[in-house]
């Protein structure tokens, strides 16, 4: 089964991808069009809590949540993904219950009265693409594309995303999930 490019899938970045935004990373692809195609790193978190981020948000007040960065695009910007058992007002669906953006009420919700698997997590930035970009990209070989997965985005631990799926694709990518992380990563 060939994935094609669209929301909901996630960007593996290849072994040979050396731009340093998205080295040995797994992108969300939140949005996909004619116009461009916007995304959220998934396994890089920072060491900045999103209660330092969004200090303006009472309930986020001593709370332990990592901020993770997204990508290099408007990286003053935070924007949150959720894991919803219903669908919330203002947000973009995603897939599988993924939905982008909305408003703090549903933060606040999941904060004080969390349901089953219901999550969230907050990029500081996001990874865009402009009119075709991706798709030269792809054709170099920058990315792997491949379904993704609501519990590695919410529940796996992040540093080891990107090396388990290499594993998961057998050979030649194997070798690569061995290889230590790249330290300028952090």
């Amino acid at each position: 089964m060939t994935l094609s490019l669209g929301k909901g899938v996630f960007l593996v970045a290849a072994p040979a991808l050396r731009d340093p935004n998205f080295r040995q990373t797994v992108v969300l692809l939140c949005e996909h069009g004619p116009e461009g195609a916007l995304g959220v790193v998934v396994n890089r978190p920072t060491a900045m809590l999103i209660s330092e981020a969004l200090s303006q948000v009472p309930v986020l007040e001593g709370q332990r949540h990592v901020l993770f960065s997204g990508g290099p695009v408007q990286p003053n910007h935070v924007l949150v993904l959720f894991r919803l058992s219903e669908t919330p007002t203002d947000t973009h669906h995603v897939f599988d219950g993924v939905y982008l953006g909305g408003d703090m009420g549903v933060l606040e919700r999941l904060l004080t009265i969390p349901t089953g698997s219901e999550a969230f997590r907050a990029y500081v930035g996001y990874s865009g693409w402009g009119p075709g970009q991706l798709e030269q990209e792809m054709k170099t070989g920058a990315w792997i594309i491949l379904p993704a997965d609501p519990t590695v985005v919410f529940e796996k631990d992040p540093a080891l995303i990107w090396p388990d799926i290499l594993r998961s694709l057998g050979r030649p990518y194997e070798f690569y999930a061995e290889m230590p992380p790249d330290p300028s990563l952090n």
